[in-house]
């Protein structure tokens, strides 16, 4: 019986693939497939090319990004328009899982937001309100005035907007 150099190598990376997949041989990239969880596997085939990961532990700051933080941040600009208070309600509560409120406006162009949640979804939910009118579907202008560090409350669930009729 003949085999063609084709066959014998389909045959040969198959049994190879299924090798590897099982655990029994280690693969072709070095990582074992065991109970080992793929974040240890990238960390020891880092570590064996010499390459350090940091997989968020922390900032440059030295702030621990998972930490439960609050913040107060004042908003000025164009702050009485409905679509501003839905963007902030999207952007604080389903898209970061932050807990908070934002109170309406006095008459005025300024709003307060109160936010409280790890620092790293914080801190983001900040670079996006200073974006101001680059903000994917924001349209009005809007300006970071303030940030001030607070101790979270725990008082909230999720994230609320709070309208002049409350």
């Amino acid at each position: 019986m003949r085999y063609s150099t084709s066959s014998l190598f389909m045959t040969v990376a198959v049994s190879a693939f299924v090798m590897a997949f099982f655990g029994s041989v280690p693969s072709v990239h070095g990582f074992a497939l065991t109970a080992q969880s793929a974040s240890q596997n990238m960390e020891a085939a880092a570590t064996r090319q010499g390459l350090t990961l940091n997989m968020a532990a922390e900032d440059s700051s030295g702030a621990d990004p998972n930490e439960i933080v609050g913040k107060r941040i004042f908003v000025t600009g164009d702050v009485n328009g409905g679509y501003l208070r839905t963007c902030i309600s999207n952007e604080a509560g389903r898209f970061r899982r932050l807990l908070g409120t934002m109170s309406p406006p006095d008459d005025g162009d300024e709003a307060e937001i109160y936010v409280e949640g790890k620092r790293k979804m914080i801190d983001g939910f900040i670079r996006w309100c200073e974006k101001g009118d680059k903000s994917v579907g924001l349209s009005q202008r809007l300006t970071v005035k303030e940030v001030i560090d607070e101790e979270p409350t725990g008082l909230y669930d999720g994230f609320y907007v709070r309208t002049g009729r409350d």
